[in-house]
């Protein structure tokens, strides 16, 4: 039996580059380190990795916290609330 991993849609080429150069835009994105994991039909993944430094009294910094953050987007094609029903 073969092992598969699980083939991951593609968004077409344009709206990758549309969700790109968006993000490009977006200055603190860069700043902080975040990335473009993954655009796919309908969804996007976004990863920043982030840490934290306190300054000691002499000005030298230390690391005192690390992590990694993420956020998915996606979209179903449905209202983003729900309507009554009549």
């Amino acid at each position: 039996m073969e092992d598969r991993k699980p083939q991951q849609e593609q968004a077409t080429a344009a709206v990758r580059k549309r969700i790109q150069d968006s993000f490009a835009l977006q200055g603190l994105m860069s700043h902080l380190g975040a990335h473009l994991a993954h655009i796919g039909p309908g969804r996007t993944l976004t990863v920043c990795q982030l840490e934290v430094y306190g300054v000691q009294n002499d000005g030298t910094r230390k690391l005192v916290a690390n992590g990694q953050q993420t956020l998915i987007r996606t979209t179903s094609g449905r209202p983003a609330s729900p309507t009554p029903s009549p």
